[in-house]
Parts: C-alpha cells; structure tokens; sequence
C-alpha cells in the first residue's frame, strides 16, 4: 500500500538535487553540541574546586 501511494505521488514530479551543506543539520549539531559542551562542564565544576584544587565527590 505505501508504494503504491508513493508511486502515484511521484507520477510526473521533477527531482531536484542540490549540493551543498544543509542549514538545518548544521544549526542542529551545533546546539547539540553547546548542550554536551555545557553539560560537561557542569560535571567538571561539580567535581572540582577551584577555590581548593580538591576533588569533591558530587
């Protein structure tokens, strides 16, 4: 059933290739990357003291 609804979908369209880098995706693995970045260092802050230089356990 869903070929058959996919091949009456793409009857007659014209496919359009474009090359080059997706905004989206890039926009996307830059967040999730701030979000880890901000993560771990949020584990090293709970960890360490810098006031100290001790390890704490967290």
């Amino acid at each position: 059933l869903t070929g058959a609804l996919l091949d009456r979908l793409t009857h007659h369209v014209h496919i359009l290739t474009m090359n080059g880098d997706s905004y989206r995706l890039k926009q996307s693995a830059g967040s999730r990357r701030a979000a880890a970045t901000s993560e771990q260092n949020q584990a090293t802050a709970d960890v360490f003291d810098p006031g100290t230089g001790e390890i704490t356990d967290p």
